[in-house]
């Protein structure tokens, strides 16, 4: 009997290749297109958002810009570094993914998460001094506003909780699936062929971003500085 002789293991399909794909391509494409679809959802949920917004500055440019001198440029300048700081980790990370390097993938997750929890942790900085500032419009509290085009300026606020806090929402569910995929890196998961679920993650994490790019100068921006 010749030892040299290999024996082929019997190929056996991968545990993270669901039943009702062929192969791991086909899955790759369709999560790719499922969250691409998904975007475009969201897409069309901000530009809503947005539109309105445009629509109300115009009719009281100078209300709006009164009223955006309130927030804090500084934090709004770091949040907006930390957010671009994750779009870069979370990057990393998906590369560490294909290249199987575990410890890497584990640390850049965990950057990230921890670049999330940052900016959250400051928005709600910003959002106790509004209240502590009465210009907190929600749920009947008092508006004390001082200064010209009291509604219009009321307004401006209506629409930075809302549409900051929207974006804090997606944030919130960006950091539970971080949190998931953190374990599941811990574990020796989603490392090479398997590293779909950080890929589509990364995109997510990438829209969110990208709103935060575009919210930042429509509220902070206004105006001269």
């Amino acid at each position: 009997m010749n030892a040299d002789v290999d024996v082929k293991p019997v190929p056996q399909a991968p545990l993270s290749l669901a039943h009702q794909f062929d192969d791991l391509v086909q899955q790759r494409e369709a999560d790719d297109l499922g969250m691409w679809l998904f975007l475009c959802t969201e897409i069309m949920f901000f530009g809503g958002l947005f539109l309105a917004y445009t629509i109300y500055r115009s009719r009281d440019e100078a209300a709006f810009a009164a009223a955006s001198h309130e927030l804090d440029l500084f934090w709004g300048t770091v949040n907006t570094a930390v957010l671009l700081t994750s779009s870069l980790t979370i990057a990393l990370a998906h590369h560490a993914a294909e290249s199987s390097r575990r410890s890497q993938l584990v640390a850049l997750l965990a950057a990230t998460l921890v670049l999330g929890s940052v900016f959250l942790g400051i928005k709600g900085l910003e959002y106790h001094h509004k209240y502590v500032h009465g210009l907190m419009p929600l749920l009947g509290l008092p508006f004390e506003w001082q200064g010209p085009s009291r509604g219009h300026a009321e307004l401006f606020f209506d629409l930075y909780f809302l549409m900051t806090g929207i974006h804090a929402l997606h944030m919130l569910i960006g950091l539970g699936i971080l949190l998931v995929l953190l374990i599941q890196a811990s574990r020796g998961r989603l490392l090479g062929d398997f590293s779909a679920p950080v890929r589509v993650t990364g995109l997510y994490w990438h829209f969110v971003d990208i709103v935060w790019v575009f919210l930042f100068p429509l509220l902070y921006l206004i105006g001269a500085r």
